[in-house]
């Protein structure tokens, strides 16, 4: 069983940066494929950011559209954490955001909350304007 816990969220002015940290459990969480998605009151969870794990130590970001070139995950192995570093906030990233994981190979369906079986509480992030 892996427990996520997300971290790092808040209440930012536009413009500003947020880091969102999710910690996992588990012994080999290097092989996790680790996501973000979020969801915002009255609308279906979305798909933000992904790192994707393939195999031999290489892993693949990938980013809705929406927050591309703002957004910036990153995983440090050694500490059992994924990142999301959200710049250049906008109000419509508020929303709560929700850490993912799955042990399962992953090749496509990184977007998609069903490829993950393994989710975070979820955490608070408000950008007022």
């Amino acid at each position: 069983q892996v427990q996520l816990v997300e971290s790092g969220g808040g209440l930012v002015q536009a413009g500003g940066s947020l880091r969102l940290s999710c910690a996992a459990s588990g012994r080999t969480f290097s092989n996790y494929s680790m996501g973000w998605f979020r969801q915002a009151p009255g609308k279906e969870r979305e798909f933000v950011s992904a790192i994707r794990w393939s195999g031999y130590n290489t892993y693949y970001a990938y980013y809705a559209d929406s927050v591309k070139g703002r957004f910036t995950i990153s995983r440090d192995n050694a500490k059992n954490t994924v990142y999301l570093h959200m710049n250049s906030l906008k109000p419509e990233d508020t929303a709560v955001y929700y850490c993912a994981a799955t042990s399962f190979p992953v090749v496509s369906g990184y977007n998609t909350p069903r490829t993950y079986n393994y989710w975070g509480q979820g955490i608070q992030v408000t950008v007022s304007s």
